[in-house]
Parts: C-alpha cells; structure tokens; sequence
C-alpha cells in the first residue's frame, strides 16, 4: 500500500482568490464553487464561473464523496503515487490523488472520499481514499 506519508508533499500556493479554499481544507472541508449566475459547479476554485463567465460565485461545502472517474499510477516515482480525475456527488470533476490503498485495487467509478494530507509548510491537501461500496440489503419481509 503506497501512502502520501512516504512522499514529501509540496506547499501548494495560495493566493486571495483561493485563501477560503484552503482555509476550508486546513478544517477537514473541501469547498467547491457555484456560480449564482447559472447556477453550475466547478472545481479548481475560480472566481470566475467558466461556464458563463459571470463573477458571481460563491463557495458551497462539498460532501467530500465522489466516484474515480480515471486514474494513472505512477510507478517510476521515487514513490508511488496514483494520479486520478474525482467526480463529485456535486458534479464537478477534479484532479487529484487516490490514497491509503492498494493500487493494484482500483477501478474506475469506485467510490471515494476526501481526505486530507499534510504539505511541507503549507494547508493540507485534499486526496482521496476508496469507500466501501454499500451494500443492498433485501428488505425485510417483517418490517414495521
């Protein structure tokens, strides 16, 4: 199992367009933006909506679940490391890093969570992990 606590993970920056977001992450949250001119989501957080181009966005708390909609594991690294594209129960797609599991496990439109690793001298970032799917249970045949 390759973890993040093996690879020195790089401050990322911040700046005034992105300081709530990464004030949400050092809380264990993860925000997305919404546009309140068309109403659609989008994550890398922008001010600017790039589907209508309004500037009229405000940050929404994500459920920090999602499905692996894509993934590539980087086995040359010096660590290993498994790049993927995330899709938000919110919709959004984002890039970002599958943790604290068994690549060789991994399948596409599993479901994940958010967590979230520490950076060198920075906010954490949010990476996620596999979630056990839920399971069907018949329903009972004595339910009240």
């Amino acid at each position: 199992m390759a973890d993040t606590k093996e690879r020195k993970l790089p401050a990322p920056a911040v700046s005034a367009e992105t300081q709530a977001y990464w004030d949400a992450a050092a809380q264990g949250k993860l925000l997305v933006r919404k546009c309140t001119s068309c109403g659609e989501l989008h994550h890398y957080p922008r001010t600017i909506c790039p589907f209508c181009f309004s500037d009229k966005t405000e940050w929404i708390e994500a459920s920090g679940k999602g499905t692996l909609y894509s993934y590539s594991v980087m086995r040359r690294a010096p660590v290993p490391y498994a790049m993927a594209y995330v899709t938000l129960a919110e919709g959004p797609r984002m890039v970002t890093n599958i943790v604290d599991c068994d690549f060789n496990k991994l399948k596409c439109e599993q479901p994940v969570k958010v967590v979230f690793k520490p950076t060198d001298g920075g906010p954490p970032l949010p990476m996620f992990r596999p979630r056990p799917r839920r399971s069907r249970r018949p329903a009972s045949r004595h339910a009240r």
